[in-house]
């Protein structure tokens, strides 16, 4: 169970929850949520879950690692966010955090009780919609707010009339 979302009261915005990764449709999922977040005097975050698997390695080499993985999500996060200020002139938050990606969306919805909705685009290729769309239908890994799935393959045209 989710704790009480706080975005309709006094002194507090809905925010629009868009995770950054390395798939090709993040860009429909920040297109959708940074136009709906400015649409309703909303705010937008995004996430960036930096996976700790890639770091099994030796004391050095695993600090090293973690510093690189740190500096391209923030690099990644900086990118989105840039995309965002100049096109529709809000300023996102931006959050890093390292975990499995689920886990981490959970916890963040937790710790926030200002996000209200969470957008993932699903991808349209042959190897399905992407991990994290997927994992909505896998057992237990339900999001506790409500979830937008943008279609990749929409036009900013299609996303502007929509959002």
């Amino acid at each position: 169970m989710v704790s009480k979302r706080l975005s309709k009261e006094a002194g507090h915005r809905r925010k629009f929850l868009a995770i950054i990764d390395d798939t090709p449709e993040c860009e429909r999922a920040v297109a959708y949520a940074s136009k709906r977040a400015r649409s309703t005097n909303g705010v937008l975050v995004l996430l960036y879950v930096i996976e700790p698997d890639d770091f099994q390695h030796w004391l050095g080499v695993e600090k090293i690692m973690r510093e690189e993985a740190t500096a391209a999500a923030n690099a990644a996060l900086d990118s989105q966010a840039g995309r965002v200020r100049e096109t529709l002139g809000i300023e996102p938050e931006l959050v890093v955090r390292e975990g499995r990606p689920a886990d981490e969306i959970h916890k963040l919805i937790e710790d926030d009780q200002d996000i209200a909705i969470l957008v993932l685009a699903a991808g349209a290729g042959k190897e399905g919609p992407g991990p994290l769309v997927a994992s909505i239908a896998g057992k237990g890994a339900a999001f506790p707010i409500p979830v937008t799935v943008v279609p990749q393959n929409l036009s900013d045209e299609d996303i502007d009339s929509l959002a």
